[in-house]
């Protein structure tokens, strides 16, 4: 199945965009389905998220930093794994922001039935994620 790509504007300067969406400290901010984030290293964090009523924690690493260009993890660990990255391009010299984000999940054992069922359930929940970071972004303004 294909990777979901999803593409916002901010009126905010790449610098603050990326900084802001690429802090996982800061995913609770405006991901609605993320109880916490800890830090476990350099690059790697645990995000426990809510889903279907439980809370699931699943490790992830940062495979790419670029600010503030670019960035991606993996999950390295649990039945399902996503990965993720986010590209941040500049507007109106620098003024504005495009953000486009990619995910998709790796199944291991169990987790290969359950793909296509995350995969719309995160078709629903990252679009809304992605507009409330535009919101709190352009809010904060």
């Amino acid at each position: 199945m294909a990777e979901l790509v999803h593409t916002i504007e901010v009126a905010r300067p790449p610098q603050e965009v990326f900084a802001f969406a690429t802090d996982p400290l800061r995913f609770a901010d405006w991901q609605h389905d993320v109880a916490s984030v800890r830090m476990t290293g350099d690059s790697r964090f645990a995000t426990t998220r809510r889903i279907n009523g439980t809370e699931r924690t699943m490790t992830q690493e940062v495979t790419r930093l670029d600010p503030p260009h670019g960035w991606a993890t993996r999950g390295i660990d649990g039945p399902i794994r996503p990965h993720a990255t986010i590209t941040v391009e500049p507007l109106d010299g620098g003024a504005r922001s495009r953000v486009t984000f990619t995910l998709d999940f790796e199944g291991h054992g169990v987790g290969v039935p359950l793909l296509p069922l995350v995969r719309r359930q995160a078709r629903k929940a990252a679009r809304v994620s992605y507009d409330n970071l535009k919101q709190l972004l352009e809010r904060d303004r």
